[in-house]
C-alpha cells in the first residue's frame, strides 16, 4: 500500500478501532477474544483496503461487517475444538464487588461496564441474531440501513429483529425494572 493510500487507512478506518473494540467485546465477552477480534478485523480491513469504495456510510458499516465475519468464523472455529477451561473470568468478579448504578446515557455512549450483571445477562441470553442487531444500534450508534448491510439482511429484517429483541429484553427485565422502581 502507497503513503497515501496508508495515510487515507488511518483517517478513514483507524478511528473506529475504539467502536470495533467495544462491539468485539460485547459479542465475544471476553478482553483477550475482543482483542484479538479487534486485531484480525483491522488486519483484514488494511489487506483488502484497495478493495474499498467509500460511499455516502463512510468506513464504519464496511469494517463492523468484517468484524462480523471475522466473529463468526472464531465461534465456528471455537465450536469444533475441545475447551478444557470454563468461562470464569476476574472480570466477573471485579463486577459483582463494585456495583455501580446504570449510567446514564445522554451523551450517546453506553458504558457497558456500568451495567448491572442481571441485565448483560438478559442481553446475552438473546438469540445471536437479535443481540447483534441491538448492539450495533446501541453501541455502534447505527442507522437501520447501515445494520443491514453490516449483517446482510434487509432494512425490514434489522427492524423485526430490534422490536423482538427489545420485546424479549421487556419481558426477561420486567421484575428488575419493578424492583428498581422502572415503569
Amino acid at each position: 500500500m502507497d503513503r497515501k493510500a496508508e495515510a487515507q487507512f488511518r483517517e478513514l478506518v483507524l478511528c473506529h478501532v475504539d467502536l470495533v473494540y467495544r462491539i468485539a467485546f460485547k459479542l465475544s465477552g471476553n478482553a483477550h477474544e475482543a482483542e484479538d477480534l479487534t486485531q484480525e478485523t483491522c488486519l483484514r480491513a488494511y489487506r483488502s483496503f484497495d478493495q474499498f469504495e467509500l460511499r455516502d456510510y463512510g468506513a464504519k458499516p464496511w469494517l463492523l461487517k468484517i468484524l462480523y465475519n471475522v466473529f463468526l468464523n472464531s465461534r465456528s472455529q471455537t465450536s469444533r475444538a475441545p475447551s478444557l477451561l470454563s468461562d470464569l473470568s476476574l472480570d466477573d468478579f471485579e463486577a459483582e464487588l463494585s456495583r455501580e448504578m446504570i449510567p446514564s446515557l445522554s451523551d450517546g455512549r453506553m458504558n457497558w461496564e456500568g451495567f448491572d450483571e442481571e441485565l448483560k445477562k438478559a442481553i446475552d441470553a438473546l438469540s445471536p441474531d437479535y443481540r447483534a442487531v441491538l448492539l450495533l444500534w446501541a453501541l455502534g450508534d447505527m442507522t437501520y440501513k447501515e445494520i443491514g448491510q453490516v449483517l446482510g439482511c434487509a432494512i425490514g429484517t434489522v427492524m423485526s429483529r430490534l422490536h423482538r429483541a427489545r420485546q424479549q429484553l421487556n419481558e426477561q427485565l420486567a421484575d428488575y425494572a419493578a424492583r428498581r422502581g422502572i415503569r
